[in-house]
């Protein structure tokens, strides 16, 4: 799983020209599935988001999570953050998960973060064309690879 925060103070997504999704303080969450993806994947990647101390405190520290400042999260899937740039000048996207699983993943990863957020994740549409617009925050923008994390429950 790869994820890109980034620090908002708004965000919002459009399909077909209909707002899907906003915010306002919080985080923006582009989400990127890979195949082997799991339950203890979803649920590692979603804790260390919400409890990521990427907020300013009162003395200009980051020191506090999206929870700390009551904010909001903003979840959209990108399979393009599996894209592989190796070979040639067309990325291939043969290391995002497909379909019908990605979907069954994503959604449970929104689940997730509303469980640990105590409140409702704006999303997109999983495999929609998408606009996204958002102020970043800072700029605050930060990645996160599944791969790069102890997993527990693996």
């Amino acid at each position: 799983m790869r994820v890109v925060l980034q620090r908002v103070a708004h965000a919002g997504v459009k399909v077909d020209g209909k707002v899907t999704g906003a915010i306002e303080n919080g985080l923006l969450v582009l989400v990127g599935i890979a195949p082997e993806d799991n339950e203890a994947v979803l649920r590692t990647v979603a804790e260390k988001i919400v409890g990521l101390r990427i907020f300013e405190d009162s003395e200009g520290k980051m020191n506090l999570s999206v929870k700390d400042v009551n904010g909001r999260m903003l979840v959209i899937s990108q399979f393009t953050l599996y894209a592989d740039c190796k070979k040639g000048r067309r990325p291939s996207f043969t290391n995002a998960a497909g379909g019908q699983i990605a979907k069954e993943l994503y959604e449970r990863f929104v689940a997730i973060c509303e469980e640990l957020m105590e409140s409702r994740v704006e999303t997109g549409i999983f495999g929609a064309d998408m606009k996204v617009e958002l102020l970043n925050d800072g700029p605050v923008t930060i990645v996160i690879d599944s791969a790069d994390l102890a997993i527990k429950g693996n």
